[in-house]
């Protein structure tokens, strides 16, 4: 409507009018002549009503006027005009708009039509947008538990959906994660499964506003207590849902940025349920060819080996760049460090899931998939290698990165440790030195490595290779450090374990291979077996560390081990009295327990009929 024509001047002599019943007539005329785009005009139109009737018309509408009849129609043109209005940014961000955020919010808490729901959420989203304290007010008033209510049940690709989304994202901008995921995360639940839909059955620009905004609510900074809520969610096809939009985003071409960002939906969905998420029933757009149901993992497994290519080559530039002081910033470095950890994170669990696939469900993949995932990982364990060699050239030994390669090369020679069985052994000494950013020492990465090296030291060649490198001796560092008094505290005991039956697996195989220890070093890991054993009754603990002590007293004397200045009669009794316990169920009744130990009481019984003559007050320990 131009602002000179005869209409508006009409439509403003109705507006200014002193009776409601020819401003109503002059809004009528703005509702249909009025274009939406038309800035100008509906800011003139604006000052002609005034503020005072546009709320008194909105109560009315709602039943909170002295006028009951037509209500509805009340309510349609009042909504109407004002999202007309909020187009100019202007009377949007004004305080009178934002006050009746509250009233609107009232409005969609009754049933309506489509149409007043799609006015209402246009109204709330451009006061949002255009008023500073608007999404403010649109939070504390209770729009989080009005947008649960109404987005499951809104159609699909609907315009209300699309602006209920863009409210959404409004939200995630301005409050931090844990503020939502703290006081609404009931709704933020339902929100989610409401937006996955749109993921899976829309295939235009709102699947992408939906893969971006469920990246934001799933990223690790919302994080355990959304994804248990997640979890156990009554709605049951939302996994579904997902896996059909990140198929879709992983399968056709799409930018690489929005394909990174659904790995790391994969990896939330793997986090939540597991990886056998990625198996399952995929809708295809057309509805009409089955897609196989592994389809998932190969397009996860495939993302995420070109990410890992890409991201470590990028890695190896960038660095490179820095030691000749060159200038990437460390912004950048660090994004593209994040970047490989998610897509390390996706490889291990996939390794996880094949490895147990294939000894109790091998019916969840089919043996032409299961080869091409092993010939993939394959391949990318050769990169993250050779990622780690030019680390090693370059003398660098400490990053988070290069933790995470250690990991995952751990990872996948665990389940299959003859891959890459060359260049693990030549890398091997370098990788057990490799130190997180914040480390003081190397500790993780011989964590991350222990389920290899026991797999590998079950064989001469294993330990040799393990020995030549000096290994060995970090192994022994490591389980001191972890058990001794003044160890680190790991939660997961099967790492001492792990780390204990390598050591053992050396010690067993002394006449054939030589691990040299100094004695200190063999006194320190007589001390820390004794520190670990002291107060504690499991039986496992005391079987392994009585293996492990027997084998060492092979290799010495209780002469010579006193004549240390490290090693005192405390520490002597100690480990006399664990090997004692160890020996009491010799030739009785055995607990299953003890009959799952039974190997290592072999070890030990067969080591104290060695050394015992050289061990007098073990042997009186035992014989009382």
């Amino acid at each position: 409507m131009d602002q000179s024509s005869p209409a508006l001047d009409d439509c403003l002599k109705l507006l200014k009018g002193e009776r409601d019943e020819q401003r109503l007539a002059g809004l009528l005329i703005v509702t249909k002549f009025c274009k939406g785009d038309d800035l100008s005009s509906l800011l003139t139109i604006y000052h002609a009503v005034g503020v005072q009737f546009l709320d008194r018309l909105l109560r009315t509408g709602m039943g909170k006027g002295s006028i009951s009849e037509n209500r509805e129609a009340y309510l349609q043109l009042s909504v109407t005009v004002l999202a007309a209005f909020c187009r100019v940014p202007e009377i949007a961000a004004s305080s009178e708009m934002v006050s009746k955020i509250p009233l609107v919010l009232e409005v969609l808490s009754k049933e309506s039509g489509p149409a007043v729901i799609e006015e209402c959420y246009e109204f709330l989203y451009l006061v949002s947008t255009a008023a500073e304290d608007g999404m403010m007010t649109f939070y504390s008033s209770g729009g989080m538990k009005m947008l649960a209510s109404h987005m499951p049940i809104l159609p699909d690709g609907s315009h209300q959906m699309k602006i209920t989304m863009k409210l959404v994202q409004l939200l995630l901008q301005k409050f931090y994660a844990d503020r939502i995921n703290n006081d609404y995360l009931p709704e933020l639940s339902i929100i989610v499964v409401a937006i996955a839909r749109q993921f899976s059955v829309l295939h235009d620009a709102m699947k992408f506003d939906a893969l971006h905004i469920l990246t934001a609510i799933l990223s690790p900074n919302f994080s355990a207590p959304l994804y248990d809520s997640l979890r156990v969610l009554p709605e049951k096809n939302w996994p579904n849902y997902m896996r059909d939009g990140i198929a879709a985003i992983l399968q056709n071409r799409v930018a690489p940025a929005e394909k990174f960002q659904a790995l790391i939906l994969a990896k939330s969905m793997v986090t939540i349920f597991g990886a056998k998420w990625l198996v399952g029933q995929i809708n295809s757009a057309d509805g009409k060819e089955p897609i196989p149901t592994d389809r998932c993992l190969v397009l996860v497994l495939e993302q995420s080996r070109v990410e890992v290519a890409v991201l470590l080559n990028e890695l190896a530039y960038l660095k490179d760049e820095a030691s000749k002081k060159s200038s990437p910033t460390a912004e950048t470095i660090l994004l593209k460090k994040r970047n490989v950890a998610i897509a390390f994170s996706l490889l291990e669990k996939i390794v996880t899931f094949i490895s147990d696939a294939s000894e109790n469900e091998g019916d969840l993949i089919n043996e032409n998939t299961y080869s091409l995932v092993i010939n993939g990982l394959n391949e990318t364990i050769g990169v993250v290698l050779e990622y780690l060699q030019d680390a090693k050239e370059h003398e660098q030994r400490k990053g988070d990165d290069l933790l995470a390669s250690v990991r995952v090369i751990g990872s996948y020679l665990a389940e299959a440790p003859l891959a890459c069985s060359e260049k693990v052994k030549e890398l091997l000494g370098y990788m057990l030195l490799i130190e997180s950013e914040d480390e003081p020492r190397p500790f993780f990465a011989i964590c991350f490595l222990l389920p290899m090296l026991c797999q590998m030291t079950m064989e001469i060649e294993g330990c040799k290779a393990l020995i030549s490198c000096g290994g060995h001796k970090s192994v022994v560092d490591f389980l001191v450090n972890l058990i001794g008094l003044h160890s680190f505290k790991v939660d997961d005991k099967g790492c001492i374990f792990l780390a204990c039956d390598t050591i053992l697996n050396l010690l067993l195989k002394k006449d054939q291979v030589q691990a040299p220890l100094d004695y200190s070093t063999l006194v320190n890991l007589l001390k820390a077996l004794a520190q670990w054993t002291d107060g504690v009754d499991d039986p496992s603990i005391i079987m392994m560390a009585s293996s492990i002590c027997t084998l060492l007293f092979d290799l010495t004397s209780e002469k010579a081990l006193l004549k240390h200045p490290n090693f005192d009669d405390s520490c002597l009794n100690s480990l006399s009295r664990v090997i004692a316990r160890s020996m009491a169920s010799w030739g009785q009744d055995m607990s299953d327990a003890a009959e799952e130990e039974a190997d290592l009481l072999e070890i030990i019984t067969a080591g104290y009929s060695r050394w015992v003559t050289r061990f007098p007050r073990v042997r009186d320990a035992v014989e009382k």
